[in-house]
């Protein structure tokens, strides 16, 4: 049987640098490509710099307005992180307000809604036990 492993998830955010620079300090990646699109946009890739095969592609163009229902078809998408108190610190540094606070195995967590409506959550494995 095959396995395998998410590569990447393609999300449409008004402001690709802006969203790149929140992942950059909050999860330490780095930029890893960015240019035109194959239809009507711009795209900025922004990913793990360690195995450089995790990444986001940032993609935006005129009709990207934001303000996006949460559930529609995305529920939220969700990172690991060594430091969340930390992560949380960039999050709220950048304007946004983390909610959902919850600490369950296997990890604690929390949520927050970036500037276009779209879910994020953070959580940390290696906090788990404290």
């Amino acid at each position: 049987m095959p396995t395998g492993t998410l590569e990447h998830a393609n999300i449409s955010v008004t402001q690709p640098e802006r969203s790149a620079e929140l992942f950059k300090q909050m999860l330490g990646w780095e930029e890893r490509w960015r240019g035109p699109s194959q239809k009507y946009g711009w795209s900025l890739h922004v990913g793990d710099p360690g195995n450089g095969q995790t990444y986001l592609a940032l993609y935006t163009g005129d009709h990207v307005t934001g303000d996006f229902s949460k559930g529609r078809p995305l529920n939220h998408v969700a990172f690991v992180v060594d430091d969340l108190d930390a992560a949380e610190m960039v999050v709220t540094a950048a304007g946004l307000k983390p909610f959902g606070h919850d600490h369950y195995d296997p990890g604690r967590r929390f949520y927050f809604f970036d500037w276009d409506g779209i879910e994020f959550e953070v959580v940390s494995y290696d906090e788990a036990a404290s």
